[in-house]
């Protein structure tokens, strides 16, 4: 179980009303935001913004795949991609490419995935069932 601050944008302000709904995790945010619905009902107990909750929601689907957090999901962000389904349909070595090129100009994270790290962030987000509905 992933705390819910590690999602990047999420502070204590934020994680207090998210638990105040009873959303403490990344998983339980992923699962109660999934859908349209879930997060109107969401943004309504919380008064967070749909938008942001949804944006939270792509960040914690992207938890899904084994080695990304915190640090490698910014990164990711940084380089276009925000769902899992973004990055299934990446090509590994492009978007190594585009990774290496947007952490020299950021400074994200200090050890960069290697390339075949991303080919399997790719192959695995290509298998994993898809939970977010828009």
């Amino acid at each position: 179980m992933t705390a819910i601050v590690d999602i990047e944008g999420i502070g204590e302000a934020y994680a207090t009303k998210l638990k105040a709904a009873g959303i403490g995790t990344v998983e339980a945010l992923l699962e109660a935001g999934a859908s349209p619905k879930g997060r109107k009902e969401l943004a309504e107990k919380t008064g967070i913004s749909p938008d942001l909750i949804l944006k939270w929601v792509n960040r914690a689907d992207l938890y899904r795949v084994r080695g990304i957090g915190q640090e490698y999901s910014d990164l990711l962000e940084a380089a276009g991609v925000d769902t899992v389904v973004e990055l299934s349909q990446r090509n590994p070595e492009n978007l190594y490419a585009k990774m290496v090129e947007v952490n020299e100009a950021k400074k994200l994270v200090r050890r960069m995935p290697t390339q075949a790290q991303v080919a399997e962030w790719v192959a695995e987000a290509k298998k994993l069932p898809r939970v977010i509905t828009y």
